[in-house]
Parts: structure tokens; C-alpha cells; sequence
């Protein structure tokens, strides 16, 4: 009897805090539909057809029960239908974009139609290609699209959009996670349709006229609009104006990029919604100004929805013109929702606002979900949304009012940063300490010079006056970009932090959510999940011992930091690692440090009591051979006859883990692969896309 006192207080609370959220369906909405999206991709194997029928029947029942109940039980019922609708869409995504995956090394001639120009990471031309032609493979083989970067000692041609190309190319399929659990590269690939990945370093020979096409004309016209607003702004400026606008980053030289990152500047070269925001917001206010100086024809339309719908159209233009990727996507149809509600006389800067845009981002492109672009643009928004609707309410009387825009702008950039840094340094392993004092000097000049400067420029250029906006253009691009220098010249300037737990980035997304969006006590509690994901971020472990998917690089985590068995080669492995322990350093200075004892050919490790033989070059087998039972051997060419009783981990048998990282404890060693923490899915596994008829021989 007396059990039932004891429950009512709880069941009182939680019956409190579920009505308290009355009305917040919908800002809830995305997050149960990417929760499932989440999940789905967490799966360490890939699902069958009957798996997806029990799934939607699981949903068809939530439906029913979220209809029949009332009450915080409908809306649980309405979120688990929801994410069980997010997985099939998932599913859905990875299956309509499926292609076969180049499962060899091939090296040879490379037909294909040039639809993708960019720079590598070693700042190289890169070449997107489809339609794609490989000697002696089977059409149904081929990858539907290759990604090559042109490596030469000389400048090679790098053609038009749409030209058809052939090339002599060394290619294999993309890479795996450089470490388990970090950033994983096939599965990248997969989304965006690559199936092979590769490099040639001889010239290019055109095959026959661009072709012509909606998406090849208008990728025809951005680039040449970014090379026309190169030749107009020469130098560095060029390159970022051609960024912001078409979204060409081909130009921008590595220094710049590195001290716009430093001072967490980067964000300002990616056409995201600071940049779709101001665009729209100025040809808003334009519009409106120019109906305001016609009193008569301004008191007979409605001059607010004109302007709002002009914006509309010309925020369109930018996508089309920018190229469409998932970041413009997803600032278009944020910006959209804020000018339809404007259309519908709704307020336009609400959670619900930002909800719908994001439902309609994840049921476009359930991957977004797990890209950094997609976390950071939203985690920004609602949190400028949820700051400002709290500080609308506060009393501004203390401030005059010509400080209030200033006031505003600090604000502004210390809500965005704040939400923002958490993804930041989990995805790029940086904190820019002075980002708020770049940001508080650089993006006025981006919004009051160079956005507006960019439109008069478009408007003005079939007068041939272009001139003068982008000479003011240039002016505000240097600004920024002179900012970023002395910024990231502080000493002090980047703080560098570890890679975090899987679970972190969902913790705290959760905690700003609830902190958000939440009503009542829960508000309150979202202290929680912040407070445990900190703690599993700091206590993160890095592994003892990583090896490269090529098995020719290792490195040894010691009192000075990671050492590396070689200062070349394998480089991305090496800048990953050296990135995600939160110390990164030039390879080469890696590789100095002690620990590391032996040769380059062979080295002796001894992890948690557990002894590791490297083994490089061609006389691995002699290398080898004092491997004794229990041992591990790593090597980079394959060992033909392994000695009895050492598990060995060379090429053949890395293409199957990927790569290695051994966790090292009080109770001993524990190997983790990257396919443990991948699992088996399309994007990694020839074995699943074949039962799924992909790429069939």
C-alpha cells in the first residue's frame, strides 16, 4: 500500500515535464527521425529485407498506439515511429546511391566525363569523372564515378566541365578509416557515388566536346564566373571571392585556409547560411527600400512579400549556381522556410522554423546527419534562435540603442561559437581561443562589404561596371583575411584536444537540444548529459599502438607523444593519428622520438606484455622468422608461410580488419579493428553489396 504514494510523486513529475512539452511535436520531430538515421548507421552489420518488413510493421504499430493513447505515451509511440522512418530512409539513401566499388589496384587507361573539379589535400587538381571506361573490367564493374588527382612535376591541363577525358591512372578503392573509429572515408565515398580513388601523373588527352546538360551548364558556368572573378580580383583575394561565391575553393592557397582555421575563420568559405542568410537578407532589404522610395505603388502591393519572395529567387540562383552540394542545400532550405513564413505572415526565426528545415534536409540526405557541416550549421542556428528568443524577452533599456546592433553581433558570434566548439574539436581536433575576436572583426566586413559587394557585382556586370563593387569586394576580403594572420599568429592562438568517445557528440547534442527546446525541469537536467559527456571526452583512452590499412606504418604511443616507424610515407594515416591524440606534429618529428627500437625493416614492440614484430620490405619472411607462439607479426608485403602459431596481419589480412589499434590496460592488450567498429555494410564490405547484387561479375 504504501508503494503506490512512493510512485505518484514520480509519475507526477514526468506527467508534469511530458505536458509541459504540449505543443513541441514538431521542434522534436528531427531529432527523433535522426536518431534513427543515427542508429541505423551505428549497425555493425547491414540489414535484410526482412529486418526492413519488421521495421516498418514496428512502425505501422507505434502509429496506432501514438493515434489510440494519449498523452506523453503518444508522443514516445510518435518518436520511436519516427526513427524507425529515419533507419528506412537511411537504408533507402545507401541503396538508391549504391554502385560497384573497384575491389582491386588497377592501373591503366581512365575513360570518363569530367564532372567535379577541386584540390586535394596536397593541394594537387582533382578530377571527378563518370561515365566511366577501365580496360579489360566488365561495364557492370566499373564505378559509376572515380575521384583523380593530377600529380606532376609539371603543371598539367586540367579541363572543362563536361569535356570527356582519358588519362593513364593508378586507382584502388577509397581508403578505410585511418584509425577505427575515425573518419570513415568509404563510407564518404559511398554517398557521393566514388567507387575508386587514384592519381596519374601523365597528361591528359581530350576525347571530344563538352557535353551539354542542365547540371553540366550550370557546373560550365561556375566555373567560369569563378575564373572571371579571378581574373577581375587577382591574388588570394580571387581565390576567396571565387569561394564564396561559386563555391570553388580550387584557388585558395593552403596558408590562407590553415589561418582561417586557426582562427576559426573556415566557416566564411563555405557557402552555408551566414552566407545564403546574407545574400537573401540584402536583396530583402533592397527590394524593400526600392518599393519604399515609390510611396504610391508601396501603400498598393505588399511590398514585404515582394521583397520576401525576390530573395526567394535569388537565394535559388546561389544554390544552382554554387553547385548544390549538401551544405548550400541545407542553408537554402533554412533560408526558404524563413522567407515562406514570412509569405504566410508567421514569424520567421523560430525552433519550429528550424525543425521543418531539418526534417527536410535528413528525408533529402539521411547522411548529412554525420557530417560536420550538417551538426555545426544547426547546432549554430538553434542556438541563435533559442538566445534570441530568450533575450527578446530581457530588458535592452540598460543599452542605448546605437550600441545595440554591437551588442547584438557579440552576442550573435559568442552563441554560434559556444554551440559550435564541441563539434568542432571532436571533428578537427582544434579550439581557435581568439575566434570570438576573429569573428567580432571579420564578419561585419562580410556581411556589410563583401556579400553586398558580390550582389551589385552580378547585377552590375551586364553594364560592364563590375569594377567598383568587387574593388570594394577585394578590400573586404583582405580585411578578413588579414584578421585570420594576425589572429592565428598570437602565441597561443589553437588549442589541440583528442578525439572523443563515440558517444560524446550524441550526449551533447542532447544537452544543447534539451537546453534549447526543453520546457520545465528537463530544461534544467540537460546539465546531465553535458556534465557525462565531458567526463567520457576526458577520460577517453588513445590506443597504445596504431597500425596503418597498409600495415606499413605503426606508431607507438610514448611519454613524448605518438612515435611513427618512418617520417614519410603513409602520410594521411600519420597526420590523423597525430591529429586525434590532440598533439599534431610534422611526421617526420613524430618519427624521431624514441621507442620505436630496431630497424625500419624490423622492430620488436612490446605493448601491455604483448610482443609485436614490425616488418617491412621485401625480406619479411626472414624478418619474421624468431616469431614465436602467441606473437603478433605487422607487415606490408604479404607473408607466404607464417610461422606456426603467430597471428599475422599483413596486406591480405588487413584488407579484411582494416586498420589496427591496440588498447592497452591493467588486465592486459585488446585489439580493435576497424571493421569492428565499422562493421560490415555496402560501403565496406564486397561480401554485402554482392548479396544485394551490386557489382555483380
Amino acid at each position: 500500500m504504501q508503494a503506490q504514494p512512493l510512485l505518484a510523486r514520480p509519475a507526477a513529475v514526468l506527467a508534469g515535464a511530458a505536458a509541459a512539452q504540449a505543443g513541441q511535436r514538431l521542434v522534436w520531430a528531427p531529432v527523433w527521425l535522426g536518431g534513427g538515421i543515427g542508429l541505423w548507421f551505428a549497425l555493425p552489420w547491414e540489414p535484410a529485407a526482412l529486418h526492413y518488413a519488421a521495421l516498418a510493421l514496428a512502425a505501422l504499430a507505434c502509429l496506432a498506439l501514438a493515434v489510440l493513447v494519449r498523452g506523453a505515451l503518444s508522443a514516445l509511440a510518435l518518436g520511436a515511429a519516427l526513427m524507425a522512418l529515419g533507419a528506412g530512409l537511411a537504408a533507402a539513401r545507401s541503396h538508391a546511391v549504391a554502385g560497384p566499388v573497384l575491389e582491386f589496384r588497377y592501373y591503366g587507361p581512365v575513360e570518363g566525363r569530367v564532372v567535379g573539379i577541386d584540390r586535394s589535400g596536397s593541394d594537387k587538381p582533382r578530377l571527378t569523372l563518370d561515365t566511366v571506361v577501365l580496360a579489360r573490367v566488365a561495364p557492370e564493374r566499373v564505378p559509376r564515378r572515380v575521384r583523380v588527382s593530377l600529380h606532376s612535376d609539371t603543371e598539367l591541363f586540367v579541363p572543362r566541365p563536361g569535356q570527356r577525358v582519358m588519362l593513364t591512372g593508378h586507382l584502388s578503392a577509397p581508403p578505410g578509416p585511418a584509425e577505427p573509429g575515425g573518419f570513415d572515408f568509404q563510407r564518404h565515398a559511398w554517398f557521393l557515388k566514388i567507387g575508386a580513388v587514384g592519381y596519374t601523373r601523365t597528361p591528359l588527352m581530350l576525347l571530344e566536346p563538352p557535353e551539354r546538360g542542365l547540371a553540366l551548364a550550370l557546373f560550365a558556368a561556375r566555373m567560369a564566373l569563378s575564373e572571371a572573378v579571378q581574373a577581375r580580383l587577382p591574388g588570394r583575394a580571387g581565390g576567396f571571392a571565387a569561394a564564396v561565391t561559386t563555391g570553388d575553393r580550387s584557388a585558395i592557397a593552403q596558408e590562407d585556409y590553415e589561418s582561417l582555421r586557426s582562427s576559426n575563420l573556415a566557416h566564411l568559405l563555405a557557402i552555408s547560411g551566414l552566407h545564403m542568410g546574407l545574400l537573401t537578407g540584402f536583396v530583402f532589404a533592397a527590394l524593400r527600400v526600392g518599393l519604399a522610395l515609390f510611396p504610391a505603388a508601396a501603400q498598393r502591393v505588399p511590398a514585404r512579400k515582394i521583397a520576401a519572395l525576390g530573395a526567394l529567387f535569388a537565394g535559388a540562383g546561389y544554390l544552382a549556381l554554387a553547385g548544390g552540394n549538401v551544405a548550400t542545400e541545407r542553408a537554402f532550405v533554412m533560408v526558404a522556410v524563413a522567407l515562406g513564413a514570412v509569405l504566410l505572415e508567421r514569424r520567421a526565426f523560430t525552433l519550429r522554423a528550424v525543425a521543418i528545415a531539418a526534417l527536410i534536409v535528413l528525408v533529402r540526405r539521411p547522411e548529412a546527419l554525420m557530417s560536420p557541416g550538417f551538426q555545426m550549421s544547426f547546432a549554430a542556428t538553434v542556438a541563435l534562435v533559442a538566445g534570441f528568443e530568450g533575450l527578446r524577452r530581457a530588458d535592452w533599456a540598460g543599452l542605448p540603442r546605437r550600441f545595440r546592433p554591437v551588442g547584438a553581433t557579440v552576442v550573435s558570434s559568442a552563441l554560434a561559437g559556444a554551440a559550435t566548439a564541441p563539434f568542432a574539436a571532436a571533428h578537427f581536433n582544434i579550439l581557435p581561443h581568439y575566434g570570438l575576436i576573429a569573428n567580432l572583426a571579420a564578419v561585419p566586413a562580410m556581411g556589410l562589404v563583401v556579400m553586398p559587394a558580390a550582389v551589385l557585382g552580378a547585377l552590375l556586370a551586364p553594364l560592364g561596371l563590375e569594377g567598383i563593387p568587387l574593388f570594394a569586394m577585394g578590400l573586404g576580403i583582405e580585411w578578413i583575411l588579414a584578421v585570420a594572420e594576425t589572429v592565428s599568429g598570437w602565441p597561443g592562438a589553437v588549442g589541440h584536444v583528442k578525439r572523443p568517445d563515440a558517444a560524446v557528440l550524441p550526449l551533447v547534442a542532447v544537452a544543447g537540444l534539451v537546453a534549447a527546446a526543453g520546457r520545465g525541469w528537463p530544461r534544467a537536467a540537460s546539465v546531465a548529459p553535458a556534465a557525462l559527456a565531458a567526463a567520457l571526452w576526458i577520460g577517453s583512452p588513445r590506443p597504445a599502438l596504431l597500425v596503418s590499412e597498409s600495415g606499413g606504418l605503426v606508431g607507438l604511443m610514448t611519454a613524448e607523444g605518438r612515435a611513427l616507424s618512418k617520417p614519410r610515407g603513409d602520410g594521411f594515416a600519420a597526420a590523423m593519428w597525430l591529429e586525434n591524440d590532440g598533439g599534431p606534429v610534422a611526421q617526420d618529428t613524430a618519427a624521431a622520438r624514441t621507442g620505436l627500437d630496431g630497424t625500419r625493416q624490423r622492430r620488436e614492440i612490446g605493448v601491455g606484455g604483448q610482443r609485436i614484430l614490425h616488418v617491412t620490405g621485401r625480406d619479411t619472411a626472414e624478418a619474421a622468422a624468431d616469431c614465436r607462439p602467441g606473437d603478433w607479426v605487422i607487415s606490408s608485403v604479404p607473408i607466404e608461410a607464417p610461422p606456426s602459431g603467430c597471428r599475422v596481419f599483413d596486406p591480405p589480412a588487413l584488407r579484411s580488419t582494416g586498420s589496427l589499434a591496440v588498447m592497452a590496460s591493467e588486465s592486459g592488450v585488446r585489439l580493435v579493428t576497424a571493421r569492428d567498429v565499422a562493421g560490415r555494410r555496402l560501403w565496406n564490405d564486397a561480401n554485402s553489396r554482392r548479396a544485394a547484387g551490386i557489382g555483380r561479375p
